[in-house]
């Protein structure tokens, strides 16, 4: 009976994993049970362990990552995931409805900015800055460009909190309404400047920075105050400082 469980487990994740989104790692699979994520199957070749560590960091979700996991071989799990976690869980969910995040980021009045990564090219610098947005409670992520930012690697970066954010890529010319306010060495020192909760926080890659077509179209330009001869900050520092900056969910009224 559990070798048929595993069997009718295993042909459903074959067939699931197309359409679906990876999370790769106990805390990913945490996160997005938590944020209502419509998880389609779960696996692990440590069900005991995984159970475990959800009593020790998700009792909230114990029962329901019991519920969930299904034990397969470790060379089964190898076989269905790129590289195994070291916490040995893999799950895969439905991505978030595209629509429904349009609207989050198109809605106004908005209370939390937007963080937008011009052009990003690093997976795990993508998924840190969501997880940074996720914890900051801000509106969302836009990334334009042609990297996915619902790539696995991102997603594992993010430890599941795509789900507690609006995540999308489009394009430069169709971002959300909104005052636009790009990070730029030559803007203004952050710290002299008020950042609206509307606001469009806008950051380019650590080699170029903005585009010249995203920074003509900046309401303000703003610069994080840096030690002179410090060439830049890894992209996930700068949204955390500007983001800390703004305020955060804790913010006074």
């Amino acid at each position: 009976m559990i070798d048929d469980e595993v069997a009718r487990t295993v042909r459903h994740w074959r067939a699931t994993a197309p359409e679906t989104v990876l999370l790769d790692g106990f805390h990913a699979l945490k996160h997005a049970l938590r944020f209502g994520a419509d998880v389609r199957a779960a696996v692990t070749s440590d069900k005991a362990a995984a159970v475990e560590l959800a009593g020790d960091l998700a009792d909230d979700l114990t029962e329901a990552i019991a519920d969930l996991l299904v034990e397969v071989e470790p060379g089964t799990l190898r076989d269905l995931v790129p590289r195994v976690h070291p916490t040995r869980v893999a799950a895969l969910a439905v991505r978030r409805d595209r629509q429904g995040n349009l609207d989050e980021l198109s809605t106004l009045p908005r209370t939390a900015p937007v963080v937008v990564l011009d052009n990003p090219r690093n997976l795990g610098n993508v998924g840190a800055v969501v997880r940074l947005a996720a914890g900051f409670g801000a509106t969302g992520v836009v990334t334009t460009g042609d990297i996915d930012p619902w790539h696995p690697n991102a997603v594992r970066s993010g430890a599941g909190l795509h789900f507690a954010t609006a995540v999308e890529r489009l394009p430069g010319d169709a971002l959300p309404e909104g005052p636009l306010y790009a990070l730029d060495p030559e803007g203004e020192d952050i710290r002299s400047v008020t950042i609206p909760d509307d606001a469009l926080l806008a950051f380019g890659s650590e080699r170029h920075g903005i585009s010249p077509e995203l920074r003509k179209r900046a309401t303000r330009l703003v610069a994080l105050p840096m030690r002179p001869q410090v060439s830049s900050y890894n992209l996930a520092t700068s949204v955390a400082m500007a983001l800390f900056h703004w305020g955060g969910p804790d913010r006074p009224a």
